[in-house]
């Protein structure tokens, strides 16, 4: 059975590295493990970031024109050669879905979307049209994939029965073998962040790294630092006062990236702003105990006093308080990330994602 993918937001095949991208990734990966030829529909962006209508409403013009080429295209195919079912990642007021609604429609066919968000005081604002197209799909939507319970009880209200909206939670790769961690043979403890360096949110959570630093300097750390961007040298100068206890690893390839959160004891970012972060899930795989932000979807990827310590928003002496706590007791920081191994294996790996979509799936078309 074929499935048509398709991001609004940003495409799987985009060149620029991020979150998102990968995400969308994923769950391609996991609709083809679950048994299903996955193709991409599209790779049109319909994201606008500074809400100019006369931006958005050039975009829905070519978006249908897109729209009408992939019908045309479907509809000339052998039935084996046309898409069962539609399936969206991430759409929301900047970034509506203009295409699958009107694919899926003329195709007959269920749509499905992951990753929706719903914000009512966004309504009439500079994105409104792409507001009103966002709850129009959601509302019609045959699934709709929640990943965060925030988004959840915000999308309630549009879906069409408590069957359609689903929690699935964000999930990651699975590593190809068990990997024994050891730690604590050296004199300091390595804490670790991993982040691109850009303005915004990311910014933001260095800053308030800075400030955690400061209320640990009686304590034995170093703090590794992966990722890249072109706020790097603001962050440099943020991290300055503290010398050579900050190391620079720049942005890693996946197989050095995993090596170095194995290298690592604790996971800190504030997570300022987040959705919710696909690196504390790299961290808890990976055996890490996380100190985080207490804020929207870091929740559903951190168990507080499980997999590690969630931090009240904005408050970096607790966040200090809490990392202080996992230095000063190597057994907690054991306890911790074997929890999180076994949390991502069991309730946040691709096997349990492919499973639960497959699962949805076979309801909607069988």
């Amino acid at each position: 059975m074929k499935i048509a993918f398709y991001a609004p937001m940003k495409s799987p095949d985009h060149p620029t590295p991020s979150g998102d991208r990968r995400m969308a990734r994923l769950f391609m990966q996991a609709l083809s493990n679950a048994g299903y030829e996955v193709e991409l529909a599209s790779s049109f962006r319909s994201f606008d970031k500074n809400g100019d209508a006369e931006f958005q409403e050039k975009v829905r013009l070519s978006a249908h024109q897109e729209a009408q080429k992939l019908i045309a295209k479907y509809e000339g195919a052998g039935p084996d050669e046309r898409p069962a079912l539609w399936f969206s990642y991430h759409l929301y007021h900047k970034a509506p879905d203009w295409i699958g609604p009107i694919v899926s429609d003329a195709l007959d066919i269920p749509y499905f979307v992951a990753e929706a968000s719903h914000a009512p005081k966004q309504d009439g604002g500079p994105w409104a049209s792409g507001y009103s197209a966002a709850a129009t799909t959601i509302s019609n939507a045959d699934r709709i994939f929640h990943m965060t319970r925030l988004d959840g009880a915000c999308l309630e209200p549009l879906a069409k029965s408590s069957e359609t909206l689903v929690y699935l939670p964000p999930f990651i790769e699975n590593l190809t073998t068990e990997r024994v961690i050891e730690r604590g043979s050296r004199s300091k403890v390595n804490l670790l962040s991993v982040a691109m360096m850009r303005d915004g949110d990311k910014f933001q959570s260095f800053c308030q790294l800075a400030e955690v630093l400061e209320y640990l300097e009686g304590e034995d750390w170093q703090l590794l630092i992966a990722g890249d961007g072109e706020k790097r040298a603001d962050v440099e100068k943020l991290f300055a006062r503290f010398g050579d206890r900050i190391t620079y690893l720049g942005r890693l390839e996946e197989a050095e990236l995993i090596k170095t959160y194995e290298r690592s004891d604790i996971y800190v970012w504030p997570a300022h702003g987040e959705a919710f972060g696909m690196a504390f899930l790299e961290a808890a795989r990976a055996g890490l105990p996380v100190v985080a932000g207490n804020l929207r979807g870091v929740p559903d990827v951190v168990m507080d006093s499980r997999t590690g310590l969630l931090s009240p928003v904005g408050d970096m002496k607790i966040f200090a308080d809490h990392v202080r706590t996992l230095i000063d007791d190597p057994a907690l920081r054991l306890k911790m990330g074997d929890e999180g191994q076994r949390f991502v294996r069991e309730e946040r790996s691709l096997k349990a994602t492919s499973s639960a979509l497959k699962s949805h799936v076979e309801k909607v078309i069988l």
